[in-house]
């Protein structure tokens, strides 16, 4: 089999880059099997402000955009839906928080994304003595539907194979790379946290942060709009709900942890006044860079490799805009962003295997 790509990965990157390489009648085949998770249990929130600091996300217009037509032709292609749009409402603690909003929303960067009309307290049972401040164009992707459907396409069409890469099988050729029965002219490492195990692109900084969230059922919540706080309530239908999520840097496992249970319950108790049952929990490592910003591009000794990793928590939003990059630099030769390529990592490896 000769193809364009061969794509080892197939999270939210994978898919995204497949996408492209369909939307462009490129060939490729992709591989992957099930031991990285966290784009099957991520929460799929989409936002583009960063509610702690009151900031924008990076390019996040464009980045909506790209988005935006990307899970609807998703949608047209593997008939089904899979993108959501929901309003999300900000819980404020304080005056001086209302301030602050009032004060970003001023700001040329966020002025598309936050509401300048403040949210009276409804009559739901959540805790919000000082309102509500409502950030526009937010929503989730049904990330599992989307990986399931998504790989049962390509499965029918002879362009998914599960199973796990082998880096010991790969041979590199001057312009190509051959696997078992594949010669490819790209090689598209998109594996997540799974980068750990790779020996060409181990070196990149991709530190994971194990995420942890719950799906509760609260029939007297009664809400349609996402609810954010020191965690998110996220409506799915029929009184379920998803809240998430933790943080923790040491553990790198997807075990579920009864202490970040308890931990999201605490958070979740501080606001919501009804009555609610945990009815699943999840965990995965989500894939995160040191220096916040996504890791895209070509290995420094083999061009013929590249990566597309460290999405992190925005994962659905920066996806199709980095596939994008990707495809566009390999294809056209249009320039990565530097905010995005590797070639800013100063330790690249002068031998592959030297981890």
């Amino acid at each position: 089999m000769t193809i364009d790509y061969l794509i080892v990965g197939g999270g939210l990157a994978g898919i995204a880059f497949a996408q492209h390489c369909r939307i462009h009648q490129k060939s490729f085949l992709l591989l992957s099997d099930d031991s990285q998770n966290s784009s099957r249990i991520a929460a799929g929130l989409y936002n583009p402000v960063i509610l702690k600091r009151f900031s924008a996300v990076w390019q996040a217009q464009e980045q909506l955009n790209l988005a935006q037509n990307f899970y609807q032709q998703l949608a047209v292609d593997l008939k089904a839906q899979f993108d959501f749009p929901k309003p999300l409402n900000r819980i404020f603690y304080s005056i001086e928080e209302q301030n602050n909003w009032f004060s970003a929303a001023d700001k040329p960067q966020l002025a598309p994304f936050l509401s300048t009309q403040l949210i009276a307290s409804q009559k739901v049972p959540i805790s919000a003595p000082f309102g509500f401040g409502a950030v526009e164009h937010c929503g989730f992707v049904d990330t599992a539907a989307l990986v399931s459907n998504f790989r049962n396409y390509l499965h029918a069409h002879n362009q998914f194979r599960n199973e796990r890469f082998n880096y010991n099988e790969l041979q590199l050729q001057d312009h190509s790379v051959s696997y078992h029965d594949i010669k490819a002219k790209h090689l598209i490492f998109a594996e997540g946290f799974g980068i750990h195990q790779n020996p060409f692109f181990n070196y990149l900084p991709l530190d994971g942060t194990k995420g942890e969230l719950l799906i509760i059922k609260a029939p007297e919540l009664k809400s349609d709009v996402i609810i954010k706080s020191g965690v998110f309530v996220l409506p799915l239908g029929n009184d379920l709900y998803k809240v998430g999520a933790t943080y923790n840097w040491e553990d790198k496992s997807d075990l579920k942890t009864e202490e970040a249970r308890k931990e999201l319950c605490a958070n979740l108790d501080t606001f919501l006044h009804c009555d609610y049952k945990v009815v699943e929990h999840y965990a995965g490592v989500r894939p995160t860079v040191k220096d916040r910003r996504p890791l895209v591009g070509t290995h420094p000794l083999f061009p013929q490799l590249q990566v597309l990793n460290g999405l992190g928590t925005r994962g659905v939003m920066l996806g199709p805009a980095m596939a994008k990059a990707l495809f566009e630099h390999l294809e056209y030769e249009f320039p990565l962003d530097p905010y995005i390529d590797i070639k800013r990592i100063k330790n690249a490896p002068s031998n592959p295997y030297q981890n």
